[in-house]
C-alpha cells in the first residue's frame, strides 16, 4: 500500500503538469528547461499526464540544419475549459477558454434586470452554458466579477444601486449549484487590474480604480493581487472626496456624478450626457472642479498608503478621468513628493472585465489540478482513459 504524503515523482508531475498547463504549446526540450528536471523523469511524467488526458503531441517544431526535428506537447480540450464573466450593471459579457487560455466562445449582451436572485441566477447560468455550448471536457471554474465588494469569493457586499438585490451569498450558491462547477465571485476592478497585470508583466506595485456603476478598487504587490485581511480592504468609496460631505463613490461614480450634476440644477439623465458641449457651461464647470477633487484625493489616498507606482483608471468614467488628468497632476505635484503616474486602460465594454476574470480561473484551476494530482497519487500511466483522469 502506497504512504499518505505524495512522492517525490509525484511532485515531478505536478511540476510538469503545471508548466505543460502555463507554458504550451512547448517542445519536450523547452519543458526540461523550465523544469530543470532530467529527461528520463520528464518522459515519464508526459507519459503519465498523456494517459491522465492532459498532454498530446501538437505541431512539429522546424529545425534549422541538421537534427531531428521536435514535436510540440500540448493541452487537449478535453481537459476542460473554464469560464470568465464580466457581470455588469448594464452589460454582462461571457468568456469561455480551455485550459491554456484558448477563446472557445464569447457573449456580450444587455444584463437584464431581476426581481429575484434565483432568476437572476438562472439568467447567468443559462448564458453561460450557450456561451460554452462548443467547449469538450468538465467546466472547472466560473469566476463572475461584478460592480461590487466581494467577500470570500462568494458574497456580494455594496453592489452598484441596480444590483442591490444580489447582496448576499445567495447569487454565488444559486449559479454553483446549476452548473455543478465551482463558481467564485470577485470584484471587478481585480479582474480589470489583473487583466492589465496579464498584459505587462513588468509591473509590480499598483493600484487601479473602476470609476463606473459605482467605484471599486484593487491594488497589487510585487505583481500579485491584494485581497486584505478584513472586508473593509478596498472600500475607499466609503471615504471623503474633499467637496462638503460627499463620499467618493458620490463622485467617482456614474450614478453619483449625475446625481451631484442634477442637484446643481443641470438637467441630465445619463452619464453621457456630462459631455463636453454642455447647455450649461456654469454647471458643468462646478461637476468637473468636484470630479477633479475626488480624483485627485482618491490617488492621494493610495499614493500615501500603498506607494504604487502606477494608478489605472478604468470604467464609463475614464473619458472624464482623462479630461481632467492634467489639472489632477497639476494638484498632486503641490501636496506630493513623488506622484505615480496616472492613467486610463482603454476596455472592451463587458469583455475586458470578463477577459480578467478567465486569468483567474486559469490560475484557480491549475492549483486545484495540481492539488488533486498531488492527492490521487497516481500509480503509473493509466491506460485506455478518453476522458482526463482528474
Amino acid at each position: 500500500m502506497s504512504s499518505i504524503n505524495p512522492t517525490p515523482r509525484d511532485h515531478n508531475k505536478a511540476r510538469v503538469l503545471d508548466v505543460v498547463l502555463s507554458c504550451a504549446p512547448l517542445t519536450r526540450n523547452k519543458l526540461i528547461d523550465i523544469t530543470g528536471l532530467s529527461k528520463a523523469t520528464v518522459s515519464r511524467a508526459v507519459e503519465e499526464l498523456r494517459a491522465d488526458g492532459f498532454v498530446v503531441d501538437g505541431g512539429v517544431d522546424a529545425v534549422v540544419g541538421r537534427g531531428r526535428p521536435s514535436t510540440y506537447l500540448d493541452v487537449p480540450e478535453t481537459a476542460g475549459h473554464v469560464v470568465g464573466v464580466g457581470f455588469g450593471a448594464v452589460t454582462t459579457g461571457v468568456l469561455v477558454t480551455d485550459l491554456r487560455g484558448r477563446e472557445l466562445g464569447r457573449m456580450i449582451v444587455p444584463t437584464v434586470e431581476h426581481d429575484d436572485v434565483p432568476a437572476a441566477g438562472r439568467w447567468l447560468a443559462d448564458l453561460i452554458v450557450r456561451t460554452a455550448a462548443s467547449a469538450r471536457g468538465p467546466l472547472r471554474q466560473v469566476v463572475a466579477a461584478l460592480p461590487a465588494h466581494v467577500r470570500d469569493g462568494a458574497e456580494v457586499f455594496r453592489p452598484a444601486d441596480r444590483m442591490k438585490i444580489f447582496s448576499g451569498r445567495e447569487l454565488q450558491r444559486t449559479v454553483e449549484q446549476l452548473l455543478d462547477a465551482p463558481v467564485t465571485f470577485d470584484s471587478d476592478a481585480n479582474a480589470s487590474l489583473l487583466q492589465v497585470l496579464t498584459d505587462d508583466t513588468s509591473i509590480r506595485d499598483a493600484a487601479l480604480f473602476s470609476v463606473s456603476s459605482t467605484l471599486n478598487f484593487a491594488t497589487c504587490k510585487d505583481h500579485e493581487l491584494a485581497r486584505g485581511r478584513t472586508p473593509a480592504f478596498g472600500d475607499i468609496g466609503a471615504l471623503s472626496s474633499g467637496i462638503d460631505d460627499h463620499t467618493l463613490n458620490e463622485l467617482l461614480s456614474t450614478a453619483g456624478l449625475v446625481k451631484f450634476a442634477r442637484d446643481r440644477g443641470w438637467d441630465v439623465e445619463r452619464v453621457e450626457d456630462l459631455s463636453p458641449t454642455p447647455h450649461d457651461p456654469s454647471a458643468r464647470a462646478q461637476m468637473l472642479n468636484a470630479f477633479t477633487t475626488a480624483v485627485t484625493t482618491a490617488v492621494s489616498i493610495v499614493a500615501v498608503t500603498l506607494d504604487p507606482e502606477s494608478v489605472y483608471f478604468v470604467g464609463r468614467l475614464s473619458s472624464l478621468v482623462d479630461e481632467v488628468l492634467p489639472d489632477v497632476r497639476e494638484r498632486l505635484e503641490h501636496t506630493l513628493p513623488a506622484v505615480p503616474r496616472i492613467t486610463t486602460v482603454s476596455q472592451v465594454l463587458g469583455l475586458s472585465v470578463a477577459s480578467g476574470a478567465v486569468h483567474a480561473c486559469l490560475a484557480m484551476a491549475h492549483d486545484r489540478l495540481r492539488d488533486t494530482l498531488l492527492k490521487a497519487r497516481s500509480q503509473g500511466p493509466h491506460q485506455g482513459h478518453t476522458e482526463p483522469a482528474f
